[in-house]
């Protein structure tokens, strides 16, 4: 028989976060949108190197990011390497004009979290009915669907040698959304 000291302690390891596991809040990284019939070409033309389909995500060469949300609508996020100044220009430097490319401010819409490191499908299979596991969703996936009962957009932007997601949610739910991930890491 255990003591209760000795029980709490085996409680409070077992509420201890996974090693390795690790969250960094980007909300404040910029980041922005673009849709339209013409929004590839425009995005082509300002040097970014696009997603073949829906769903999926290209790292870009300076470490930022362009997620095809579908046939016409991409999410650029900014790299922590020049604290997103791209994608602030990109969304400072936009004109409406005749083309159909409209921009979409993702700034003060979507907070961003970065979860990085070891059991990561596990934390979110906490949170999360789709299969987030690395045998079905691999480098570059990008899932669109709800956890912790709100809407959020999940980029698999790891590597083989270094898991890592990028998950965006309403703003307005930027504290819950925190609370629901610390929470469920957590739990292992």
């Amino acid at each position: 028989m255990t003591s209760l000291r000795e029980q709490h302690s085996i409680a409070r390891q077992a509420l201890a976060p996974l090693p390795g596991c690790r969250l960094a809040d980007l909300t404040d990284l910029p980041r922005v949108g673009f849709r339209g019939a013409y929004s590839a070409e425009y995005l082509r033309s300002r040097g970014f190197v696009l997603p073949d389909a829906p769903n999926r995500a290209v790292i870009q060469a300076d470490g930022s990011q362009v997620a095809r949300l579908s046939q016409t609508e991409y999410l650029l996020l900014g790299s922590p390497e020049d604290q997103g100044q791209r994608m602030a220009d990109e969304e400072a430097r936009w004109e409406l004009d005749h083309q159909a490319n409209y921009l979409l401010p993702r700034q003060d819409s979507h907070a961003c979290f970065q979860l990085t490191g070891d059991h990561l499908s596990e934390v979110l299979a906490k949170l999360c009915g789709v299969d987030l596991s690395p045998q079905a969703f691999g480098p570059g996936a990008v899932v669109q669907s709800s956890a912790a009962r709100i809407n959020v957009i999940v980029i698999n932007s790891g590597a083989v040698q270094q898991a890592s997601l990028h998950i965006l949610c309403d703003r307005a739910s930027q504290e819950y959304f925190r609370g629901a991930l610390e929470d469920a890491m957590q739990e292992y």
